[in-house]
């Protein structure tokens, strides 16, 4: 994939292969992702847990554990900078101020034994090089834009005094506190209740319309990707499988794992009545991903070159495309019965 520079594109990733190394063999956890972010937009990456979502995010970061995890191919360019070449404390620069990450559980990715207040005051400190009474002015101004009730006070705080919901807001004030350009959220809320949800998706979109963030949200939840997101990109078995903008997604989908998702998830416009269908079987094994379409196994309409050959994405608008021999024309001329599915 050729990238072509335009002025708000802030990161390209090209062609990225992710691996781990463990006892059973190298699981190829990401294979060939390529995309591109622009100011001031959110794009979500979806797709079912174990499908590449967060080692892609955790790559762009540079947080993969060094002594299992390496990325064997592609590139990640922020702003025109190379990523994969620079040194760890070339990253941490980065880190907070230019690209900054919200984890799914704030109980790990916060420390419990100080206060959240020099927490925040930490990073920073680090990156503006100010004074400890002007970095706590700014947390608690910070902490007040994300809905913390009593900054001042809150900051004294530690993480077990806060619920689950604002715990999470906390995060957030935490990442968006130096202003960074890309917020990547891994999950951000996988563990709340639908009302806290939607207060957390709210305060995503304040944060965008004051700061102009760019916002890669991870999720499999298609409910918060329809509430706030411009783009989609699906992944399944390391591989991105469709993209395009919202509306195509949910109006056109044109892969059959993305129709399996939407056909799984509820929905207010259609009849409550009828059962939910679930996508019949698992994602593959990646120690040894098929040669083929990695859903074919899966796939009420897979054919026999469904399990023999990768299919080439087709594009079905300038913002939409999937990779599917369903709309390749070539499949038609070889066209072979439906392959039996694992369902």
């Amino acid at each position: 994939m050729t990238f072509k520079s335009t002025p708000d594109v802030l990161l390209e990733v090209d062609n990225l292969h992710v691996s781990f190394k463990t006892f059973g063999g190298e699981v190829k956890a990401v294979r060939g992702v390529s995309f591109t972010l622009r100011e001031g937009e959110t794009l979500a990456i979806v797709g079912e847990s174990g499908c590449g979502k967060s080692v892609t995010a955790r790559s762009m970061m540079r947080l993969l554990p060094e002594h299992s995890a390496s990325i064997r191919q592609g590139s990640i360019r922020f702003k025109g900078q190379e990523l994969t070449g620079l040194s760890e404390k070339q990253m941490r620069e980065l880190r907070g101020s230019e690209i900054s990450m919200i984890f799914q559980d704030a109980m790990t990715a916060l420390n419990p034994t100080i206060t959240i207040g020099e927490q925040i005051m930490e990073g920073i400190i680090r990156h503006r090089k100010i004074s400890r009474a002007e970095a706590r002015k700014q947390a608690i101004e910070m902490l007040g834009l994300v809905g913390i009730t009593s900054p001042e006070t809150r900051l004294k705080q530690h993480l077990h005094e806060f619920s689950g919901g604002m715990r999470q807001r906390i995060m957030i004030a935490m990442a968006a506190v130096c202003s960074p350009s890309v917020l990547i959220a891994d999950e951000p809320t996988t563990a709340l209740d639908v009302t806290i949800q939607a207060q957390i998706i709210d305060l995503f979109r304040m944060l965008q319309e004051k700061t102009g963030v760019a916002i890669i949200i991870i999720t499999h939840d298609l409910g918060v990707v329809a509430n706030m997101a411009d783009r989609v990109n699906v992944m399944y078995a390391g591989e991105i499988v469709e993209s395009g903008t919202v509306d195509e997604l949910f109006r056109h989908p044109q892969h059959p794992y993305t129709k399996g998702l939407l056909a799984s998830m509820p929905r207010l416009d259609t009849d409550r009545s009828k059962p939910l269908t679930p996508i019949p079987g698992t994602p593959p094994d990646l120690f040894a991903p098929p040669r083929g379409c990695a859903f074919a196994a899966r796939c009420s309409n897979a054919m026999e070159v469904c399990g023999a050959h990768a299919p080439e994405r087709t594009a079905h608008s300038a913002t939409h495309s999937s990779a599917c021999w369903l709309h390749d024309p070539r499949a038609k001329q070889v066209f072979q019965p439906p392959i039996a599915s694992n369902g």
